[in-house]
């Protein structure tokens, strides 16, 4: 998987209209409003801060900044496909995108569209979890964590990436040989077969991003406590 934060200022348009054939392709706002395309109906949505999206293969899709202010939102690839080096400039003729499908590609139905508010929600005695996406290559999640939350001891996963975009507060990740304090904008990552786990760093509650690709299982723990 590839995350990437972007600013699109007002008028600022993405790609063309276009599917991806093996990867998904996810966005979350963080400020302002992003206008999506998703779907064979080609359907216009406007996504407003904690609004997560998502086109899974074959689905037509596409975004712009239709809005008078400045946009700021995280992009997903998963799995990257290669998006890195498109990024950076550098020739990938075998980029996973692709023109839409005479048939249009998969109905907006099969989109993800998730408002913060919207969102499945589960509460537990120091935390609340807003499942924001749950897809076969991606899930994501919305994390909020009480001052009384006790942590998450070190770990590891043998068959997915854990990552974590931190929204709210001060979070002490386990990574590598020694703790690191992350703040609001920092984003951690511990691909298969690292060690990782968090705590508060300070007195106030933590809110956090968490994405897991592909998602392992991890969904199905949620829920059942």
């Amino acid at each position: 998987m590839i995350v990437t934060w972007f600013r699109y200022e007002p008028g600022e348009k993405g790609p063309e209209p276009h599917v991806h054939h093996h990867h998904t392709d996810a966005f979350y706002v963080l400020e302002g409003e992003l206008e999506l395309m998703l779907g064979a109906e080609r359907t216009i949505v406007a996504a407003a801060p904690g609004t997560f999206t998502a086109a899974p293969p074959n689905t037509v899709h596409t975004f712009r900044n239709a809005s008078s202010a400045t946009a700021i939102f995280l992009n997903m690839h998963a799995p990257s496909s290669g998006f890195g080096d498109v990024l950076r400039g550098n020739q990938n003729p075998g980029f996973d995108q692709h023109e839409p499908p005479p048939d249009g590609g998969r109905p907006f139905a099969h989109a993800v569209l998730t408002p913060r508010e919207a969102a499945e929600t589960l509460e537990h005695e120091a935390s609340t979890y807003r499942i924001l996406c749950d897809l076969p290559q991606l899930t994501a999640i919305e994390m909020t964590f009480r001052p009384e939350f006790e942590g998450v001891d070190p770990h590891t996963h043998a068959d997915h990436a854990d990552c974590f975009y931190v929204l709210e507060g001060q979070v002490e990740f386990d990574v590598g040989d020694e703790p690191r304090v992350a703040g609001p904008g920092t984003f951690v990552a511990a691909p298969p077969g690292s060690v990782h786990g968090f705590c508060h760093a300070g007195p106030e509650p933590i809110r956090f991003l968490n994405l897991h690709a592909p998602p392992g299982g991890f969904l199905d723990r949620l829920r059942t406590g």
